[in-house]
């Protein structure tokens, strides 16, 4: 299987953020083999308006290939469930604030779709709903592997500001990804870091896609600011064989930038 990942579109109504995310959906386009799946790890909108909504609803509807988003900080929950998913509410008792977890199959794999936003914060969490809708999906799912796909970073991404906006509750990720074993949960799939970046998390591959809108400055490179607004946008390419379902299968992923 084969997967497209981007991250922190930011799309607000400016000239240049409807650019870079126009050159990013263009590319995927034009690939000769489409992807089984884009994989869109939140910040979609910058200030979580109608209009900024409506514009990815029609950028991610343009992709030859599904598009799955899931929430970031930057992200409004009840705007986005209602203008970019299309849902005036959720199914548990009607409220458009709740976490927007969501499951997609693909190509005999699980997408998990997670929403670790905290509303009106920076910084990531696994509210226990979500928590609970983790482990009771990759319950139900059996032998059917898994890729938690959210915003925030579970693991350090040496950088200060960073670090300290990352998945604040990481330790019970980890305690609920202990009893399942890589071939259930191969890889973690995030966004927020505006940067490529691959790490470990709970004995698995934590694959960060980069920024569409922008890249990341790390503590040791030079230049002014927290981003590089010149940088062009990115991609991340996750290719899963076969035998990732057992002893010696693979993730690989492939980091490309979009002209």
């Amino acid at each position: 299987m084969l997967l497209a990942h981007i991250s922190d579109l930011h799309l607000d109504g400016t000239d240049r953020a409807t650019d870079r995310a126009t050159r990013v959906v263009t590319y995927l386009n034009s690939l000769a083999r489409q992807p089984d799946a884009v994989l869109v790890t939140g910040d979609i909108a910058d200030h979580g308006a109608p209009g900024e909504y409506a514009e990815a609803a029609r950028l991610l509807a343009s992709l030859t290939a599904p598009a799955f988003p899931c929430p970031g900080n930057h992200d409004d929950r009840a705007t986005y469930r209602k203008v970019l998913l299309g849902d005036e509410h959720t199914e548990e008792e009607g409220d458009a604030t709740a976490p927007i977890n969501r499951l997609h199959l693909v190509g005999g794999y699980a997408l998990l779709l997670c929403d670790s936003t905290i509303p009106g914060e920076d910084a990531g969490r696994f509210d226990d709903k979500t928590l609970d809708w983790l482990a009771r999906t990759l319950d139900d799912l059996g032998d059917t592997p898994a890729l938690p796909a959210f915003h925030h970073p579970p693991a350090t991404v040496h950088h200060p500001y960073l670090d300290s906006t990352n998945l604040t509750n990481a330790a019970r990720f980890a305690e609920l990804l202990a009893d399942r074993s890589f071939d259930n949960v191969p890889a973690i799939l995030t966004g927020h870091a505006h940067t490529s970046m691959a790490a470990t998390f709970a004995g698995r591959p934590l694959l960060v896609a980069p920024g569409v809108i922008s890249t990341l400055r790390l503590p040791w490179e030079s230049g002014e600011g927290l981003v590089d607004t010149v940088a062009p946008p990115g991609v991340a390419f996750h290719v899963l064989d076969e035998g990732v379902r057992g002893a010696g299968g693979r993730i690989t992923t492939h980091y490309r930038v979009v002209p």
